[in-house]
């Protein structure tokens, strides 16, 4: 193909980026993770509603398969794939997600528990009471319809809700650069907070509090910050922390249980993670006081137990649980919808104008749509009345007429050319006949058994209801007053429908730190050459023989609520409470060292109990010869890992060893190459941990330190890599002086 220079586009590479990631960014935030601020619904949620009701799967009748549903919604409305749409058909179903659940669903829909849907193939449903709400009279022309993706269809771009499904039902969505978490709300408190607004534009964020309190989530539980919901109200943005309902029994044997009646909303539908976390607590004994664990859950709601131990505190237990576990989570609050196609962070008054205002001009275009149909009617029955006191006439020019359009002629504009009439003067009143064309019609459709005298009285007694009708329709549209009192009588009939009584407590509740209630004993931490460790009691230390002992090479004493702290050649400290080793049997093998802490098996060079380590310094010694002292201070953390000190590329410890003395203490290093120096240990200054050190000692190019401690001045023999090294005939010399070759 040949290209001339017209048919090249230049363009400039960062720019179009930049304009397809807009489009892209637009294009999510608009017509996929955002709601709409007037229906609550993002464009999947409406196009599967909209598509079940062209299906006729109203709540009186039966549930139709969800895989039609979803091939329905795909095909016509939405084809971003049936996974996606299946997902937003399951969660209208939630009755634990949804104050008030759009979809009626029949089969395996999941649980709380956190249990999957069956596949769309083996579920079925319909619209449940609520989406009627969101559905009623779409096809009176009250909302805008648009083309579909493929302009075979038309799709509604809104729907006319006549309930506030956003503040009830909430919404939570991920668009670019953006999210929503909308809480939902007790329905019957949002709308009196709406009625509120109608009676009073100018109410307070405050005022409006009076009503709806606060959220109220489907899972019940208690907001501990409620001070901070008028802050999240006023402004849009905030955070919520919510927590559990616990309730305290007496259990056998003395014990107590805690029974976990209520989840935050954070966990629902995931109910599992929080028994597996509560389990795994108990085993790994972060909390002792645990006994058992059991979930006693049914149809009639969430029962977790936590049976508690003997003469435990049940209080401080509790506490850490808060602290430690989803039974007390943080729910963040940002109230964004879209807005004439534009995402807006909207306050909860500013969410109630929105509703109220698209209230108004639903009802608007209802009650345009309702005085239309009346008048057309009054039209008719006015024609059909007027009819009956000429019935004569009307015959006589229908047995005269050759077609019916001529008859039709005669009646809507008095034409009697080629109409046989019997007298004069039938013609000459048939000329003054004026009917609407609508009338004629209806006059030359007319049944014979309109002409009894019932059939007249219900055509008068309609009429005088038209005229009363049309009268109270106008009354509507030219009073604002009158428009917000039918509102307000529709939703009150809603507020008894879907109405109930508030399930989540809002409270004020400051958090308790959790005391860990650990009886301080001795333990000795015993490790094998390949790697495994275990705790030992000391009675149970006590009655290992000594061919038993030879087989750990390393056996550390400590206290139960100390650390182990496991210096690796590369430079980090690895730090373990000793409550975590495994305290198990003498027989039992423990666990690796490598599954309590992220460090190689070869990596580790030093274990130190973390009190050995206080209140002295620390001497390391580097592969390439480098010194230094740090102080234990620099090792006090609650961190699980740091950096100990700083290495080269290429270097790696050899030594690391806490002293409390400086005096009278030496320091040894021997090289591979059997070269050895000693020099009194107080020649090393203290250093920061993030410092390289000093040189120790002169190396020869190819040699490299392998061996380096602290020795006291009568220590004269070492014991290194199954050789025994005198050191009593080499002299003490300065750090800087050149090594001797040891034998």
């Amino acid at each position: 193909m040949n290209y001339n220079e017209q048919s090249i586009i230049q363009l400039d590479f960062s720019e179009e980026m930049r304009n397809s990631y807009r489009d892209y960014a637009v294009s999510v935030i608009i017509a996929r993770a955002l709601p709409d601020v007037r229906d609550g619904l993002k464009p999947v949620q409406r196009r599967i509603l909209y598509a079940m009701k062209e299906l006729s799967l109203s709540p009186d009748k039966p549930h139709r398969k969800s895989a039609r549903i979803v091939g329905d919604t795909m095909g016509k409305y939405h084809p971003h794939g049936d996974s996606s749409i299946y997902d937003a058909l399951v969660h209208m179903t939630e009755d634990y997600s949804l104050s008030i659940p759009l979809v009626d669903g029949h089969g395996n829909f999941g649980s709380i528990d956190g249990d999957g849907a069956a596949a769309m193939r083996y579920t079925e449903a319909r619209l449940s009471q609520g989406a009627m709400t969101l559905l009623e009279n779409l096809d009176k022309g009250l909302v805008q319809f648009a083309p579909n993706f493929d302009e075979s269809e038309k799709e509604p771009n809104v729907l006319p809700a006549t309930l506030p499904n956003l503040l009830i039902n909430g919404t939570t969505g991920i668009a670019v650069g953006m999210a929503t978490n909308i809480p939902p709300h007790n329905a019957a408190e949002v709308i009196d907070g709406v009625i509120a607004y109608m009676d009073n534009p100018e109410i307070s964020t405050k005022g409006l509090m009076k009503y709806i309190k606060g959220p109220d989530f489907p899972t019940g539980a208690t907001i501990t910050n409620s001070d901070d919901i008028f802050n999240i109200y006023d402004t849009g943005e905030g955070k919520l922390k919510i927590r559990s309902k616990v309730e305290i029994e007496n259990s056998t044997n003395g014990r107590k249980n805690l029974v976990i009646t209520e989840i935050p909303y954070t966990i629902a539908g995931n109910k599992t993670k929080l028994l597996e976390n509560l389990v795994a607590l108990s085993k790994d004994k972060v909390f002792d006081e645990i006994y058992d664990v059991r979930d006693e859950s049914s149809k009639e709601g969430i029962r977790i137990v936590i049976e508690v131990k003997k003469d435990r505190n049940i209080e401080n237990l509790l506490n850490g649980l808060y602290q430690k576990t989803p039974m007390e989570d943080t729910y963040g609050v940002n109230m964004l919808a879209v807005k004439n196609k534009q995402p807006v962070t909207f306050t909860l008054k500013g969410l109630i104008s929105e509703f109220v205002i698209f209230q108004e001009n639903l009802y608007t275009k209802e009650y345009e749509h309702l005085l239309a149909k009346a008048n057309e009617r009054l039209e008719i029955v006015e024609g059909l009345i007027k009819a009956v006191d000429v019935i004569d006439l009307i015959i006589e020019i229908l047995r005269g007429s050759s077609s019916v359009k001529q008859a039709k002629m005669c009646l809507a504009g008095g034409l009697t050319d080629g109409i046989k009439f019997k007298t004069k003067k039938s013609e000459k009143e048939a000329s003054k006949l004026d009917f609407t064309e609508k009338q004629a019609d209806a006059i030359l459709s007319m049944q014979l058994s309109k002409l009894i005298g019932l059939e007249l009285l219900k055509l008068r007694q309609e009429n005088d209801t038209l005229v009363n009708n049309i009268a109270g329709y106008k009354k509507v549209l030219n009073n604002i007053n009158e428009l917000h009192k039918v509102i307000k009588k529709r939703l009150r009939v809603y507020k008894k429908q879907f109405g109930r009584e508030r399930r989540t407590v809002l409270d004020n509740i400051s958090n308790t730190k959790y005391v860990e209630e650990i009886k301080e004993e001795t333990v000795y931490i015993v490790i094998d050459r390949f790697g495994y460790c275990k705790s030992l009691d000391e009675t149970s230390y006590s009655r290992l023989a000594p061919e038993t002992l030879e087989e750990y090479t390393h056996i550390i004493p400590m206290k139960n609520t100390d650390k182990l702290c496991v210096f690796s050649a590369t430079g980090y400290m690895h730090q373990i409470k000793a409550m975590s080793i495994p305290k198990v049997k003498n027989r039992d093998k423990g666990v690796l060292i490598q599954s309590l802490c992220k460090i190689g098996k070869d990596d580790i060079i030093k274990y130190i109990a973390s009190k050995d380590l206080s209140e002295s310094q620390v001497l390391f010694v580097t592969k390439t010869g480098y010194v230094k002292l740090v102080s234990s201070i620099e090792f006090e953390t609650n961190r699980t890992c740091i950096v100990s000190t700083k290495l080269e590329e290429d270097d790696s410890l050899v030594c690391v060893q806490p002293t409390t003395i400086k005096d009278n203490k030496n320091v040894i290093i021997i090289t591979k190459n059997q070269f050895c120096l000693v020099f009194p240990l107080d020649q090393i200054n203290e250093l920061k941990k993030i410092s390289k050190g000093v040189k120790g000692i002169t190396l020869a190019k190819d040699d490299y330190v392998e061996y380096a401690c602290i020795s006291a001045l009568d220590e004269t023999v070492v014991e290194y890599n199954e050789k025994h090294y005198n050191i009593q005939r080499i002299k003490v010399k300065n750090r800087n002086d050149k090594p001797v070759k040891v034998k």
